[in-house]
């Protein structure tokens, strides 16, 4: 969490550092982040105020939209991406809400800060036949019958039917597994809660890991835990990230991470006629406008829907 230039860090004012600790503390018990993003707002909060010290501020009442301003073209001079910057903004913005929420500060400067718009490239995605591809040779690796080979499998389905994040897998519990009416209950970012449904082939994936393969994997200290590494342990992302890349390298499709099997889930199901709020509901985004960075149309289908709907085309 240390700011960017650690050789002139200046000595933090103690009344700073008690003022961090108390949002700290805000973060986790309060708003529930996880430690990520506890650890992220943070890190860009200290950057914050090792540069309001810099300039001689040594309390949180003398901060102006002026100090704000100076520190995101601080950044901008050390050649940070706009996607940095915009995300420091964000926690700016966040930091002195609630400063001024909590009688710290008198006016919230950091509502008259605006955002540099970040550069949102897409990840990648995996075609329709590179995705029947890499799920059809993981099948054929589990078809030896081994708990391991049957967890990889009812991964890889759970990850492209549901278009949940790698972290929401990891978490998952047996019991939010509604096998049923073949439905996931995850929590997502701020630990809200949300019920993903999951197909046929993802369901009997999963049936066959839990039948057949999680007995063996178990330990007295496994819990609850949905997915287990080899020593009986909850799963980590680590170890899921070298799955997916696996499995999508032995068939030699464009390699991709979970992130980007997300992706492909969202992209396959708007191919398939879903609508866009369906997705957004569906990836547990809060806005809109991140479901339509993380999908796209592809070009067929908009000129099929562009043939079918205007009436001079």
């Amino acid at each position: 969490m240390a700011p960017d230039d650690v050789s002139e860090s200046p000595s933090r004012p103690e009344g700073f550092s008690v003022l961090l600790a108390d949002y700290e503390r805000h973060l986790t018990a309060e708003r529930d982040l996880s430690e990520h993003s506890v650890r992220a707002y943070i890190g860009d909060v200290m950057d914050l105020i090792d540069h309001l010290t810099r300039l001689g501020h040594d309390d949180l009442r003398s901060l102006d939209i002026r100090g704000l301003r100076s520190w995101l073209a601080k950044q901008q001079s050390l050649g940070k991406a706009r996607s940095t910057m915009s995300r420091r903004a964000t926690a700016a913005r966040v930091f002195t809400a609630w400063a001024q929420r909590t009688g710290r500060i008198e006016t919230d400067p950091g509502a008259l800060l605006a955002s540099p718009k970040p550069h949102k490239p897409l990840p990648g995605v995996l075609g329709q036949a590179d995705t029947r591809a890499v799920f059809d040779a993981a099948a054929v690796a589990a078809d030896d019958g081994s708990p391991v080979g049957l967890r990889d499998l009812a991964i890889m389905e759970l990850l492209y039917a549901t278009g949940i994040r790698v972290g929401e897998l990891c978490a998952l519990d047996i019991d939010e597994v509604d096998d049923a009416r073949r439905v996931v209950r995850v929590f997502g970012k701020g630990r809200k809660e949300r019920s993903v449904p999951y197909g046929v082939p993802a369901g009997a994936a999963l049936d066959r890991w839990l039948a057949e393969a999680r007995p063996k994997l178990a330990r007295p200290g496994s819990g609850p835990a949905l997915f287990l590494g080899s020593r009986g342990g909850r799963i980590d992302q680590r170890a899921v990230r070298r799955l997916v890349h696996a499995r999508i390298d032995a068939v030699n499709a464009p390699d991709l991470s979970p992130h980007g099997l997300r992706h492909t889930a969202a992209t396959h199901l708007l191919e398939g006629g879903a609508d866009l709020r369906s997705v957004q509901e569906l990836l547990g985004h809060a806005s809109l406008a991140t479901t339509q960075i993380y999908t796209h149309v592809s070009g067929e289908r908009l000129r099929r829907a562009y043939e079918q709907a205007h009436p001079r085309a």
